[in-house]
């Protein structure tokens, strides 16, 4: 029999019974119960606790008799509870199995005391007779005055006291703190140090109160010390090194944590060295072991990977069936672009099974099912592919369960999603659902599951988010070889509220302009896919170098956009501002001079692109395009037409080699008899092509250094980013870069006006660091193409930060 005490639980073999009290205490268990004119213990235990002598019975009764009625035992008359301090006598009395009217027993005075410590309000019990009376005698666990950490300074109090379970004005239990350390510990290793120790002191207070303070000795770091790997032959040490995300510890990382040892990282890595050897062949590869030993100091952790490689596999013969008669087979092996005699790819195979769903989604079959069937020839390592498509059980969704978003709402997740409940469940959709969460740019991770729902027919979608830091503290900087250094700063919030709303405010210092400006977007305007804001703007513009003059524009817009198909999206606008052109240099151009004065401008447009990228915030692989139209003139001062049409290419050779190539057309021309104004003209430079300062580049006249600006734009860019053969981690990544383009046909004429309408372009370097502080970019940039009259500019540099 168990029997439970203050201590904990612990085992009773047997009960000897000899008259006086049952008691447990923390440091052993006394069985006695006074029951006069009763005794159960057998003979052979008289000695351990002896029997009280008791009066024969009257008359003579028979042995017999005399045991037959102490069996029955006395009743008990009257329960008495002594020591409650905070708890009431008729709560002690509800947990007695043992009532008033009843007969003692050995049993039930057993079975009161179990339930009595069971509650944890009591350090001590303990329960005797007294004639006809119960006395219950008890000592109340104290109560918890406060929690305390001491020695703590790499984890916060708040994020401790959120740990433990024990709180002020609850009932003390040592178990309960026992498992408030083994948390503590456990919250301490999964940030890296196994050395840490927690030893938690009881502090006695009066009015039975204790405090209960947790000494903590956090210990050092526990790094991984080395990570080595059995049984690979194919791919060495350092290149599998590269592929699991956990690190070895050295002196470089002191910026990341990869190498702070987690299990859930370990098994992780497993995971990540299958799929890169099903990637590459190896069919049959798996991870015997992966053990991860501490060293006798606890300072560090030495990880071994027991690889089985197995043989290396090509594709051979990939063919296409289908179960279903309307699927037409020829044209889904169109589709496929697996090769014989390539390396076997299991990511690749992933990808043409997402293809072939998405093509037979888009033809109206929601419900297929498709399984790669592998056919292994291990005597001419070969793989014959089959991709077998099968009619899929009819199912139907039945809700959507959104968790991990804690400040961002659930309708703006729940918004994104292409399934509702009652849907038909469509993994096409499901995909495009989860990409449009990701495109939000509110979550670092979306991962969307599905399990079974309370029927066979019905599944639940299970999307787990991980949020990150939406708001952004951007800080660009650029150097001109001749103007010197320029800055600007912006506040943003891409999730204002947590409702999905975009507020940005920002402004420019520099020496050439000040700027302050206001947008505010609301994604989804009365409650439909309508994307609506308003920005508001005043800029001021130094132009006296390039042209001579000072320019204050102020003004505001208002805009909508929505989307067509999940391709293509329209965003419509309208402007209004007035823009004064003032201290104009006394030595500046006549076609400058001619400009003087205020004008306002009303301008309505749109801008419709065609969206094919893998992503919106990072893409790596696709197409944009976009065509861009003005139309000023309705009310105000000036009257032009403007249309651009500009595009992007991604495209990634690998995981870390990625492709862009882009470029742009625009033209510009007067609606009326006059002519454009110059700050309403096309100009390029700085940013738009590296190497040559803003408005670098262009029609100018040559007499007074005045940019004028033009009416045909052409630009492109070509750019390659590889990797820098720095840790993965540290997310530096380099770039080369070429851009090119012209700017020409001024309305401007004379014999000091130059516009050559040439071809000019630059060549560069980049770097790229996704730094703790925010994404930094440095540019290093050469102009090869130039007139002699442009002005060039060879460093430039952006940065940004997060909040």
């Amino acid at each position: 029999m168990k029997v439970r005490g203050p201590s904990g639980e612990g085992r009773c073999d047997r009960f000897i019974w000899s008259g006086g009290s049952v008691r447990f205490s923390r440091s052993h268990l006394a069985v006695a119960i006074g029951l006069a004119a009763m005794s159960v213990a057998p003979a052979a235990h008289a000695q351990t606790l002896p029997v009280v002598p008791q009066a024969p019975a009257s008359g003579g009764a028979p042995a017999a008799s005399q045991s037959s009625g102490q069996a029955q035992g006395p009743v008990v008359e009257r329960i008495v509870v002594d020591g409650v301090q905070r708890i009431e006598p008729t709560t002690v009395m509800s947990y007695l199995t043992l009532k008033e009217g009843d007969r003692f027993s050995p049993e039930a005075v057993n079975e009161s005391l179990k339930t009595l410590f069971a509650t944890g309000f009591f350090a001590d019990v303990s329960i005797r007779r007294d004639g006809n009376n119960l006395v219950v005698q008890v000592v109340e666990n104290p109560i918890v005055n406060r929690i305390a950490f001491e020695g703590n300074q790499r984890i916060e109090d708040d994020i401790l006291e959120a740990e433990v379970q024990s709180r002020p004005r609850v009932v003390y239990s040592r178990q309960r703190v026992q498992d408030d350390v083994r948390r503590i510990l456990e919250l301490y290793q999964r940030r890296g140090r196994f050395a840490a120790a927690v030893e938690p002191k009881i502090i006695q207070q009066p009015q039975n109160r204790v405090d209960v303070v947790f000494e903590i000795q956090e210990g050092a770091l526990t790094s991984v010390q080395t990570i080595d790997f059995i049984g690979n032959s194919y791919f060495s040490d350092g290149a599998l090194r590269g592929i699991v995300r956990t690190t070895e510890t050295r002196w470089y990382r002191f910026l990341v944590d990869t190498d702070r040892y987690d299990p859930d990282q370990l098994t992780f890595d497993r995971e990540l060295l299958r799929r890169h050897y099903l990637a590459n062949g190896f069919a049959d590869f798996r991870v015997v072991s992966a053990v991860a030993e501490l060293s006798e100091d606890r300072g560090g952790f030495y990880i071994t990977y027991t690889l089985e490689e197995g043989d290396r596999y090509k594709f051979g013969k990939v063919d296409v069936r289908s179960a279903i008669k309307d699927v037409d087979v020829e044209q889904m092996k169109a589709l496929i672009e697996l090769q014989s005699d390539d390396w076997y790819d299991a990511d690749a195979v992933d990808e043409t099974i997402v293809k072939l769903s998405d093509a037979l989604g888009d033809l109206g079959f929601a419900f297929v099912d498709i399984r790669p069937i592998a056919d292994r020839d291990r005597d001419n390592k070969i793989i014959n592919l089959t991709f077998d498509i099968q009619e899929g059980p009819r199912v139907f969704v039945e809700r959507v369960d959104i968790r991990g978003n804690v400040r961002t709402l659930d309708r703006v997740v729940r918004r994104e999603f292409q399934l509702v409940e009652g849907d038909a469940f469509n993994s096409t959709k499901l995909r495009r659902s989860r990409q449009r969460i990701d495109d939000l740019g509110f979550f670092s991770k979306v991962d969307v599951n599905t399990v079974q729902g309370s029927a066979p027919d019905r599944t639940v979608v299970e999307v787990d988010v991980e949020e990150k830091s939406t708001g952004e503290l951007s800080i660009g900087a650029g150097f001109s070889t001749t103007d010197g250094a320029l800055g600007d700063i912006s506040i943003r919030e891409r999730n204002l509220g947590g409702r999905g709303q975009d507020l940005r405010v920002g402004t420019t210092l520099a020496q050439s302009r000040q700027s302050l400006d206001l947008g505010f977007t609301e994604p989804y305007f009365l409650d439909k896919e309508l994307r609506a804001g308003f920005d508001i703007f005043h800029v001021q513009r130094d132009q006296q170098d390039e042209s001579g003059y000072d320019s204050r524009e102020t003004g505001g817009q208002l805009r909508a956009g929505y989307d067509i198909t999940p391709e293509w999206t329209q965003t419509v606008r309208y402007r209004y501002d007035r823009t004064r052109i003032t201290d104009i240099d006394a030595s500046a151009s006549r076609y400058i001079k001619d400009q003087e004065g205020e004008a306002d401008k009303s301008l309505v447009g749109q801008t419709i692109s065609y969206d094919l990228r893998n992503s919106r915030i990072d893409p790596t692989d696709g197409f944009i395009a976009s065509l861009t139209t003005d139309l000023a003139g309705l009310g105000g001062d000036v009257a032009y037409a403007q249309v651009s049409l500009s595009s992007n290419l991604y495209y990634s050779f690998s995981d870390d080699w990625i492709g862009m190539l882009g470029g742009e057309v625009g033209r510009i021309d007067s609606l009326d008899s006059k002519k454009l104004r110059v700050n309403d003209r096309l100009f390029l430079g700085g940013d738009t092509l590296r190497g040559f300062e803003s408005a670098g580049l262009g029609p100018r006249d040559v007499s007074t250094d005045d940019a004028l600006g033009g009416r045909t734009l052409a630009r492109g860019t070509v750019e390659l980013q590889f990797p820098t053969g720095l840790p993965q981690e540290y997310g530096v990544k380099g770039a080369i870069f070429s851009d090119f383009g012209t700017l020409t046909d001024t309305e401007d004429s004379g014999s000091t006006v130059r516009d050559s309408g040439s071809v000019r372009a630059s060549v560069g370097v980049g770097i790229a660091w996704t730094s703790p502080f925010g994404p930094i970019r440095v540019d290093f940039t050469q102009a090869v193409l130039k007139e002699d009259y442009d002005k060039t500019e060879i460093f430039r540099f952006r940065f940004g930060t997060r909040f």
